[in-house]
């Protein structure tokens, strides 16, 4: 019978929805049983190349019935109960790894907060107190100087035109940023923030940006969640004081102060993690166990998703930017859909990592993509369509605190090696 299966061939065609130069002719070919993801990569770039002798090899993943084969095709097809017998139709995309690893960009302390929202740009936060903005690997255009603690968490809020950005820390503050993403200098330009925020009487652990700009949401080990305006004028609700700074050469410049506009209230151990992700509705994630929906406007908590461990991150993106992915403290990426009855168990659950997770984060274009990042000292990028990751990033020599997507193909990440890495060309589109 194992000699019978060695030998034994099968009919495929290989198809996909690439644009040429990527396309394969349609005809049948017999190919091994026993052919791995390798193997198909090898054959069908092969078969590419017959037609067009420029062509360089590329690696693929391949597709049965919408799922991906991450073993050989004859054990594939025994455990899905699929024919052989029949002309198997096998889908290639373009597989999702790194092309290049970029230089490390050096901060000094950790890296533990970044944003990639903007494609101008890179924004991290680091335990140094300092917030910094990245035009690429290696060049820093500026520095956000003003906290008296480790910045937790960033966000980009406006991300066309002249930018605000958001910082949390563990100075009990929040503090915004007025920067001209266009004005680069020789050398890192030092900007101060043009308003403080207070209102939590514990670090601030996560700070999210509402879509329009206009409001942010921070959660602290206060076990709160804030909301305030980002604005520079008084608005209702909005107690603004103005206070006066001094600067350097010793004149005195306005400094403004906010006080939040209204707190979400039921957590009852720390905020570790924000969304807000549409006008009415914010997600937080706690240590208390819980992944909780709130109505934005009335403050209310609208339901809940209830795991047996502390959560420490949270990301709302895939099919109908409706399902909810979260990792805390296990090895475990667990994702939830709200829209299916019995939302307490999660639709996917993803067990690759080693150590807590740290941070997850869909990509904002499709539907299957997102990734992962762990105390392991791993990012890890994930596709719902298996069950084993699709690429496994090892850039740093120590846990990864934070990671993001860039500018749609790339993945960035900050760690306890006090470097933020680029890994660039990763083709998920």
């Amino acid at each position: 019978m194992d000699v019978d299966m060695e030998e034994r061939q099968i009919q495929a065609r290989f198809v996909t929805k690439l644009n040429p130069p990527f396309k394969a002719p349609p005809s049948a070919i017999t190919i091994p049983a026993t052919v791995t993801r390798l193997g198909l990569s090898t054959i069908v770039n092969s078969l590419i190349k017959a037609g067009d002798p420029e062509w360089e090899t590329q690696p693929f993943d391949f597709l049965i019935d919408g799922e991906l084969v991450r073993m050989s095709l004859d054990r594939f097809l025994l455990a899905k109960g699929i024919s052989a017998e029949k002309t198997l139709e096998i889908e290639y995309i373009k597989a999702v790894v790194p092309r290049k690893e970029e230089e490390p960009s050096l901060h000094d302390d950790w890296v533990s907060a970044v944003d990639g929202s903007c494609s101008r740009f890179i924004l991290t936060g680091c335990y140094d107190g300092f917030g910094r903005v990245w035009k690429g690997a290696g060049v820093c255009t500026h520095i956000l100087e003003g906290h008296t603690d480790a910045i937790t968490s960033v966000s980009v809020i406006n991300p066309l035109g002249d930018v605000t950005l958001a910082t949390a820390s563990k100075d009990r503050t929040l503090r915004l940023w007025k920067m001209d993403s266009e004005g680069v200098e020789d050398s890192p330009a030092k900007i101060r923030p043009f308003k403080i925020l207070r209102g939590h009487n514990a670090s601030v652990g996560s700070v999210a940006a509402q879509a329009s700009g206009s409001m942010i949401c921070s959660g602290s080990w206060d076990c709160r969640v804030n909301l305030w305006q980002t604005d520079e004028s008084s608005a209702e609700g909005d107690s603004v004081s103005v206070k006066k700074r001094k600067t350097k050469n010793g004149t005195e410049e306005p400094q403004l102060e906010g006080v939040p506009v209204s707190t979400l209230v039921g957590h009852t151990q720390q905020v570790s993690s924000l969304i807000w992700p549409d006008r009415d509705t914010i997600y937080s994630a706690s240590w208390d166990h819980t992944i909780r929906r709130w109505d934005a406007e009335t403050g209310k908590d609208v339901s809940s998703i209830i795991c047996g461990r502390p959560f420490n991150c949270l990301s709302v993106g895939g099919e109908g930017s409706t399902l909810v992915a979260a990792g805390g403290s296990t090895p475990i990426l667990r994702i939830w859909d709200p829209r299916k009855p019995g939302t307490s168990a999660p639709v996917y659950q993803f067990s690759s990592h080693t150590s807590w997770i740290s941070a997850c984060q869909w990509h904002s274009k499709s539907w299957f993509h997102l990734l992962s990042a762990s105390y392991d000292g791993k990012v890890m990028l994930w596709d719902l369509r298996t069950a084993w990751p699709v690429s496994v990033i090892e850039s740093h020599e120590d846990k990864v605190l934070c990671a993001d997507w860039w500018k749609e193909d790339c993945v960035i990440s900050g760690g306890r090696d006090s470097k933020l890495r680029i890994s660039s060309g990763v083709p998920v589109l």
